[in-house]
């Protein structure tokens, strides 16, 4: 059976991948991992390649994940990446979160705020449903405070150029968070965490790409 590495968001774990027909891979959930002081993003991800024991590794990214799985593949030879609303380069990334990286304003934005849910919490993200809603609160509790500054931190200073030629993009166009430009694959009207309730249409792409 194939291996697959899994990559999800911003504090996020396996949870949100429950939705996803895996079942024809052999599982493989990269785990975050507290990040040092300053640590760069290079680093980080030298240090994820832990674990990973696979040669050439497929690998599934969502979000941040996705950035990750970027910065992962510019380290080691890889079979096949796949983004799900994520950015595949630095122009991927919208200008004003560009902007408040480069005035450092994120630095000054409390934890607590950050990971505030509100209805407009629950808009950013496409959340409809209460498992939905009860999902994404879920996530953004277990998130480390230090972990979550860090990340946003890479994803707001994020300068990778480099296009890689065995990456498959999925993205929603109603994403709000990482507004849709262009995708191998879009999902209409998929969200942010579309990986949710547009699990069906996500299964019916990843099945093609076998």
């Amino acid at each position: 059976m194939q291996e697959i590495y899994l990559l999800s968001g911003l504090g996020g774990d396996k949870r949100v991948f429950e939705f996803l027909d895996l079942s024809n891979f052999k599982v493989n959930h990269v785990d975050w991992i507290e990040p040092t002081d300053n640590e760069t993003i290079q680093s980080y991800a030298q240090r994820l390649l832990q674990q990973i024991t696979t040669d050439r590794p497929i690998i599934i990214g969502v979000s941040f994940g996705g950035i990750m799985t970027i910065e992962i593949a510019k380290l080691i030879e890889t079979e096949k990446l796949i983004l799900i609303s994520a950015a595949k380069t630095k122009d991927d990334i919208p200008v004003f979160y560009r902007l408040i990286g480069q005035l450092g304003l994120h630095k000054i934005i409390p934890t607590w705020m950050l990971k505030n849910i509100n209805p407009l919490t629950y808009w950013l993200f496409g959340t409809k449903t209460k498992k939905q809603k009860d999902l994404l609160k879920e996530i953004l509790n277990d998130t480390e405070d230090k972990f979550l500054k860090w990340a946003i931190d890479k994803i707001v200073n994020w300068e990778n150029v480099t296009e890689l030629k065995n990456v498959k993009t999925i993205h929603g166009t109603a994403d709000k968070i990482l507004p849709f430009k262009k995708a191998d694959f879009k999902i209409i009207n998929g969200g942010h965490l579309m990986i949710i309730d547009k699990a069906d249409e996500l299964n019916g792409v990843l099945k093609n790409l076998r």
